[in-house]
């Protein structure tokens, strides 16, 4: 399992999370709201240090984690993070694995 970052996202972060070198963000699985893979969960970010990291990515010198015991959610997909213009927002796609 994977994580993509658009490279409009980090700004995004960069600004509304004030995310810089050093921090980590980690997404992780919250009950309630919906996502095609499962009904009744979403997914969130937060700025967290981590504990057990599953999988990440390193941008600018911060690290983007997934912690080991929320990879159930992405049930064999890789998680691709893009910024959405019109909700000026993170928008999450989540592409199957081959």
């Amino acid at each position: 399992m994977n994580i993509q970052l658009d490279p409009r996202v980090l700004i995004w972060f960069k600004d509304e999370m004030n995310v810089s070198s050093g921090h980590y963000i980690r997404f992780f699985v919250r009950y309630g709201g919906s996502s095609p893979l499962h009904q009744g969960f979403s997914l969130g970010v937060s700025k967290d240090e981590p504990i057990e990291i599953g999988t990440k990515i390193e941008a600018d010198g911060a690290v983007y984690f997934i912690e080991q015991s929320d990879l159930w959610y992405f049930d064999n997909h890789d998680l691709y993070v893009k910024y959405n213009e019109k909700l000026d927002e993170p928008e999450y796609e989540y592409i199957k694995q081959s």
